[in-house]
């Protein structure tokens, strides 16, 4: 499923680029050119401000004789009018090109975007080369730290952003100098160090970043190389907690532009939640994230060819049934795989009410190991590893873990405004765990509520896509100023009528099975 998106476009990229007419200077009519033409654009775009580059400045009275007083403008509207980007032939025009980028922890995904007609020109990713210095953001925080730790982890970022981009470019004719913006979506530490700002007092009481909602800059100041008068625009972010990256997904979803009440669930490191419609919004964030990838299971790893992501057991046979990515054969599991599993296993009764394994249920698929109880899934004949894949009951004690307190941030989010989960009529899922997620499922083990199928949509890379239609709204920082302003933040404290409902969350589905009517175990 993907999601219809309603933030308003104008034709022609969002009025980025547009094509001027001219009448030629006279003795009666000795207007400067510059002035010319941005009395001609001024009068397309219904705007009181156009700013100019002396660079571009300096072009204009040749180019508009070579282009017999025709262009084609390329603008980017900013918080006190329209900046002229570039500017060519009418009759030639080369493309003008942005690049939308997801700066993640780990991947880096990118989209080049022709900016007058919005189409995907040409995707590329690579893994976020900071890992080399430390696997999570924490400890690259520190690192930044050191002396020149903070240029040595922006340039890293750069050098491969760099180097894929002109890949990009040469698989389409384009130069790099045809990309003319950049707009970037990240958590508040990687748009810092992606920024080359100090990171430090992100993760140190009060909490406080180094910018909020950051202007427009010259690429050439990040050592970005694309047009020499191009522009990076990175998503604002909400202090220390709440990144672009939970903004550009917003816009990407169209929540905060509809009436109906709606919920966005991001799961990564943690699962961020927003809650809300055009008139308000708020969010949470909570740890329930780790144990739904590698860091549930021996077996568990992200999704990525010959990885389960599908798993079922007939009802007749008790036997186990997978689906690998790309066919391949079985090397792990990814957490759609995983709740999979915990579903059919709950459904069969191989599962009992509290997470634990019921041998007389399980029988051949039963080993124990270390004194600890595990389900094969699949044999060492059939694996890819030459080894049994295996779930053990501490793998789905974490994961009963994991679904609980899923579903209490969604309990409390909602409960916090006066709803219930069930209250929920649009249920938005984003990033790769929102792709390969099944809902009925995760409605199974009780980690989201029981909703119609209908209910739920998957948004896929919302970052990247919130970042991709940033490049053709026809003013992105006033739809980021307008989100971002919205959002109230709310602390999920640890008290004890919340620690209540992540005990009673930890059965399956729920202490309390009216909550989940669909669900109806074989017996």
């Amino acid at each position: 499923m993907t999601a219809s998106t309603s933030a308003k476009r104008s034709p022609e990229g969002g009025r980025r680029v547009v094509t001027v007419a001219l009448t030629p200077p006279s003795l009666k009519d000795n207007t400067a050119d510059a002035d010319r033409l941005m009395q001609g654009l001024k009068q397309q775009l219904d705007t009181d401000e156009i700013r100019i580059d002396l660079g571009l400045l300096k072009r204009i009275p040749a180019s508009l004789r070579q282009w017999d007083y025709g262009a084609r403008c390329l603008l980017f509207k900013e918080r006190s009018g329209h900046l002229l980007l570039g500017m060519n032939d009418p009759r030639e025009p080369r493309p003008m090109a942005g690049l939308a980028v997801d700066l993640g922890t780990t991947r880096v995904v990118l989209q080049l975007i022709d900016l007058a007609d919005g189409r995907v020109l040409a995707d590329d990713a690579f893994d976020n080369p900071q890992i080399a210095v430390a696997p999570d953001v924490l400890a690259r925080i520190h690192h930044s730290e050191t002396a020149a730790g903070l240029a040595e982890m922006q340039a890293m970022v750069v050098e491969d952003l760099n180097r894929a981009l002109a890949a990009m470019c040469g698989r389409r004719g384009l130069s790099i100098k045809d990309v003319y913006l950049v707009t970037v979506a990240g958590n508040t530490a990687m748009s810092h160090l992606f920024m080359g700002l100090p990171p430090r007092w992100i993760i140190r009481e009060p909490y406080i970043p180094a910018v909020n909602s950051p202007d427009l800059f010259l690429a050439a100041e990040l050592g970005v190389r694309i047009h020499p008068r191009g522009r990076i625009l990175v998503f604002p972010n909400v202090g220390s907690y709440f990144g672009g990256d939970l903004i550009s997904g917003i816009l990407f979803s169209g929540m905060n532009e509809i009436e109906e009440t709606a919920i966005l669930v991001d799961v990564g490191t943690n699962a961020e939640v927003i809650l809300g419609n055009r008139d308000w919004l708020i969010a949470c964030a909570g740890a329930a994230g780790p144990a739904l990838e590698s860091g549930v299971a021996r077996m568990g790893m992200m999704a990525a060819p010959g990885v389960i992501d599908t798993v079922t057991i007939d009802p007749e046979t008790r036997r186990f049934r997978y689906e690998t990515i790309g066919g391949l054969p079985p090397r792990g599991i990814c957490g759609s795989g995983i709740i999979d599993l915990a579903a059919h296993l709950f459904l069969s009764g191989m599962l009992d009410i509290r997470g634990k394994l019921v041998p007389e249920k399980c029988g051949g698929n039963l080993s124990t190991v270390d004194g600890m109880h595990h389900i094969v899934v699949v044999p060492a004949t059939d694996s890819a590893t030459g080894s049994p894949l295996m779930m053990s009951q501490a793998d789905i004690d974490s994961l009963i873990r994991s679904k609980a307190a899923m579903y209490t941030i969604l309990e409390t989010i909602t409960l916090s405004v006066g709803m219930t989960p069930r209250d929920l009529n649009l249920f938005y899922v984003a990033g790769t765990f929102g792709s390969f997620i099944k809902p009925r499922s995760a409605i199974t083990i009780g980690m989201i509520p029981d909703l119609p199928m209908a209910s739920y949509k998957a948004l896929g890379n919302s970052s990247l896509g919130g970042a991709a239609m940033a490049l053709t709204l026809a003013d992105p920082m006033a739809e980021m100023a307008r989100i971002r302003d919205r959002i109230t933040y709310i602390e999920l404290n640890v008290n004890q009528e919340l620690m209540n409902r992540f005990s009673a969350a930890k059965f399956l589905p729920h202490t309390e099975p009216s909550l989940f009517p669909s669900v109806h175990p074989w017996g």
